[in-house]
């Protein structure tokens, strides 16, 4: 299968490693991963806002970059972005009158996915430490993030797969449910309820006794992470994909601040 990776605008910025692994993973499976070169934006911060006429060109450059017959899915390691394609994308362009726009969107976001999504709807990953050779021996809880759950509707994909992982150790977050307040420009609008709602989800992952957590959005990991580092704990975060991605021979594993992954340590 050829697929188009969409790596968001986070990921590409800031964490490069999850799109670097969510390749590994693919190809590991025997598939070819394409980047399109026209990609940017998704354009969920201004729909969030209700700019929605600014929004326009932003979902219309990515319905144009993904538009090409030359692929036959697209995945993102990005719930909310995958959710704002899916669901926001033909919205946009239904409100400002562009009807041509609209199915095109509707046709670009019918065959772009989150990354377990296509894992386990598509490509049949049921097993990850048999299927994908991942292994990661640390004791790690779940975030599953509010698009994921409420847009997407992934259920238990992203935690099955965690749990099929060799070595490790899937402690239950407790009120998992619950928003970790980051909402993109929600943290910035609302800083003292992000914060509360931050507050609660670091206390809820410290209860776990987890040296780490995950999830499948770089977004909320990152508001997490914060968090946990200004409260100065020793948990830190990582992508779900990075930890499937993840072998005997080329680990990657998180040892205070530093992320160590094949061999080379990083700050």
């Amino acid at each position: 299968m050829r697929i188009a990776l969409f790596a968001t605008c986070i990921v590409d910025a800031m964490y490069p490693r999850t799109a670097q692994a969510t390749v590994s993973i693919l190809e590991r499976l025997g598939h070819e991963v394409v980047f399109p070169p026209a990609q940017a934006c998704c354009g969920q911060m201004h729909v969030n806002s209700g700019y929605l006429k600014e929004a326009l060109p932003v979902v219309a450059n990515h319905v144009e970059a993904f538009s090409s017959d030359d692929y036959d899915v697209a995945v993102a390691p990005s719930g909310s972005c995958v959710a704002s394609v899916k669901h926001q994308h033909p919205m946009v362009a239904r409100s400002c009158g562009d009807t041509a726009l609209e199915a095109r969107a509707a046709a670009v976001g019918s065959r772009t996915y989150e990354l377990s999504e296509l894992l386990v709807d598509v490509l049949g990953v049921t097993d990850a430490g048999a299927q994908l050779g991942s292994y990661f021996p640390h004791r790690v809880t779940y975030h599953p993030s509010c698009h994921g759950m409420r847009l997407l509707r992934l259920g238990d994909r992203q935690s099955r797969l965690l749990r099929s992982v060799t070595g490790i150790d899937l402690a239950e977050l407790p009120e998992a449910d619950q928003c970790c307040g980051f909402g993109g420009t929600f943290s910035m609008k609302n800083a003292d309820v992000s914060s509360a709602m931050l507050a609660d989800k670091t206390a809820s992952i410290a209860a776990t006794g987890a040296a780490l957590c995950t999830g499948g959005d770089a977004s909320c990991l990152m508001h997490i992470g914060g968090g946990l580092s200004r409260q100065g704990s020793a948990v830190t975060t990582l992508h779900l994909a990075e930890i499937l991605a993840s072998t005997v021979d080329s680990p990657a594993s998180v040892v205070g601040d530093v992320r160590v992954t094949t061999g080379k340590a990083t700050r």
